[in-house]
């Protein structure tokens, strides 16, 4: 005999289990259905341990998507307050490190807990190492087998993310669902991923580890924040968060010395005609970066022996380095994914698809993706809990 539920909520994340809490305190009875051994497997590895859990700036700007419209309404109907007074009535401690990021105190673990006590209080049943094989619809209700048994319910929520971090048993299974029921799929691919380099510009992978404040640029987008150099390529938050902009064959420019006015180099001519460009970038930057830019920029004589326009030049360039990536480190060491379910199926107020009635989409598996810093997990928990009053 199938066993039947009000709603079988697929993935175990954080979306998944926020959306599954509120119906199941509404009165619903849940079934949640997850893959891995363990509930909430990348909400443990995220913010280094710790859980970068909200951004107190979290807005419709901070976010991609083909209808960059559709996330205020589930943004601003749960907001990082909300978050933050959920997290508060459980004695969690939090800190604010950044930029608005927020993180545990403690371990990420402690998210995840609340999350599973938020779903206890609603009598939400949560089944761990559960393969899903199938999933049919007919006559209004959905039918899941999971390891040999079926499950019925009014009503299914997709929130298993997207392929990022595959090691966690993240796959593209949404969107194999989602075209199961003919909803449109934007092409996903890698966010917040190191870009490689390669040609001439593999030289910058001898000052691997490197790391400086810089502004980055891609397709008009900018980040000021610290870039690293790796064995690969750039990373480091600056390059994370233009990487979700960046389309292969564009450039990735770097201002290496943010605030400088572009005569910053006559102006310090004037002041000390026996500095070098190599010392003066070694004042700012660290050494090996400013050795390396110093080498290929090529002035090598002293300022005071320099023209004015080389001076511009080199100034000019050191404002808007330019890269040229030859590609990313993929869904392996992408945090999340851009694109996913079209945001054009879906209803912006209960994320309900359009086409088939009871079928929702959530989280990650939806084309919205947040920047880096706690953006992400605001907007799993806001489009879960418009799904989850709606259940």
């Amino acid at each position: 005999m199938a066993e039947s539920y009000d709603a079988i909520v697929l993935g175990a994340g954080a979306a998944g289990l926020m959306c599954a809490a509120r119906a199941g305190q509404r009165g619903r009875r849940v079934l949640v259905l997850e893959k891995a051994d363990r509930p909430g497997k990348k909400i443990l590895i995220s913010g280094g341990g710790r859980c970068n859990f909200t951004n107190i700036g979290a807005g419709p700007a901070n976010y991609l998507s083909a209808n960059p419209h559709f996330a205020k309404s589930a943004l601003a109907r749960y907001t990082p307050r909300d978050f933050i007074e959920l997290v508060d009535s459980y004695g969690i401690a939090w800190h604010e490190k950044t930029l608005g990021q927020l993180f545990c105190d403690g371990s990420a673990q402690q998210i995840v807990d609340l999350l599973l006590a938020e779903c206890a209080k609603g009598s939400v049943e949560v089944r761990c190492n559960a393969e899903v094989t199938a999933v049919e619809h007919d006559t209004g209700r959905f039918a899941v087998m999971a390891n040999g048994q079926i499950a019925t319910a009014a009503s299914l929520v997709i929130a298993t993310g997207g392929p990022s971090i595959p090691k966690m048993g993240a796959t593209g299974y949404a969107y194999d669902l989602a075209r199961q029921f003919g909803l449109k799929v934007v092409e996903p691919r890698p966010a917040l991923v190191p870009l490689t380099l390669g040609g001439e510009e593999v030289l910058f992978r001898e000052i691997s580890g490197v790391s400086a404040p810089v502004v980055a640029t891609a397709n008009k987008t900018s980040f000021a924040e610290a870039a690293l150099f790796t064995h690969r390529g750039l990373s480091g938050p600056a390059i994370l968060q233009v990487s979700s902009y960046w389309r292969p064959g564009d450039e990735v420019s770097i201002d290496f010395l943010p605030g400088r006015p572009a005569d910053w180099l006559v102006e310090r001519k004037r002041e000390n005609p026996r500095a070098t460009l190599k010392s003066l970038l070694r004042e700012a930057l660290p050494d090996r970066l400013a050795d390396i830019l110093a080498e290929k920029i090529g002035i090598h004589t002293e300022l005071g022996n320099t023209p004015d326009k080389a001076l511009q030049a080199a100034a000019a360039r050191l404002a808007r380095w330019s890269f040229h990536p030859n590609g990313s480190e993929g869904f392996a060491k992408a945090e999340v994914t851009v694109g996913g379910i079209s945001t054009a199926e879906l209803s912006s107020k209960t994320m309900e698809s359009k086409r088939i009635p009871g079928l929702y989409a959530i989280g990650e598996a939806v084309d919205v993706t947040g920047w880096l810093g706690g953006y992400n997990f605001q907007w799993a928990w806001a489009s879960a809990v418009a799904a989850g009053e709606a259940l």
